[in-house]
């Protein structure tokens, strides 16, 4: 994973620059023309040594007013089903491909990622999670930098480098296609085994399921 150099710091190694740090470098980011467009930039929010990371495409019209992620009608829908992964909203790190709004919830297009994605690269370094929950098709094909959409990829989970990698559909999506709203359930509670079987102190918890071994590696299509 490519490293952004940020000021103070030699060979920086992973968790040792702080979330602060980095929004500090986003500053009051002009590098791409959605920063022409937006309210409020949307860096991310959680817990900054969280296990699990969720990553999703851009901030909606809510996210924009109010400069977090996740507060609309797709953060409460995220929020009400992630028990089922054992998680609460406090101890998850959420941010998006893209921090600021893309006009009328467009997608996000390449050079706007291109110019933002660095930014969530020292994010991911800052919380080193285990897992990344790739929301949509966006976060699924940066992650694992590939072209397949998440309809494919969804159902398993995916190592790449330190990371487990779990592709599922964007809580948004399922709000207008309910019919996936069953598959997004499977998708966390498959990432809610893994934790249980891999926990942090290296000891797994007594009567847990093994969870969907992790592919050796995701893919890498360019």
């Amino acid at each position: 994973m490519p490293v952004m150099h940020i000021p103070g710091h030699e060979h920086q190694r992973p968790r040792e620059v702080s979330l602060a740090e980095i929004e500090d470098v986003l500053g009051n980011c002009h590098r791409c023309p959605l920063g022409d467009t937006r309210t409020n930039i949307v860096f991310g929010v959680g817990d900054p040594n969280a296990r699990v990371m969720f990553i999703g495409e851009g901030p909606g019209r809510n996210e924009d007013l109010q400069g977090e992620p996740f507060v609309g009608a797709a953060g409460h829908k995220l929020d009400s089903l992630l028990s089922i992964a054992g998680l609460t909203r406090q101890q998850i790190y959420i941010a998006n491909v893209v921090k600021c709004r893309p006009p009328s919830n467009r997608n996000p297009q390449p050079g706007e990622i291109e110019a933002c994605s660095p930014f969530l690269r020292e994010q991911i370094r800052s919380v080193w999670p285990d897992v990344l929950v790739c929301l949509g098709n966006f976060a699924t094909q940066f992650v694992l930098r590939t072209d397949k959409g998440v309809t494919h990829l969804r159902g398993r989970l995916y190592q790449t480098g330190h990371f487990v990698v779990a592709p599922t559909f964007h809580p948004a999506a399922c709000i207008y296609h309910s019919d996936w709203q069953p598959l997004l359930e499977q998708d966390l509670a498959m990432v809610g085994a893994w934790l249980r079987e891999h926990p942090r102190d290296g000891a797994a918890q007594p009567g847990t399921t093994p969870a969907a071994p992790a592919a050796p590696e995701g893919p890498k299509e360019e």
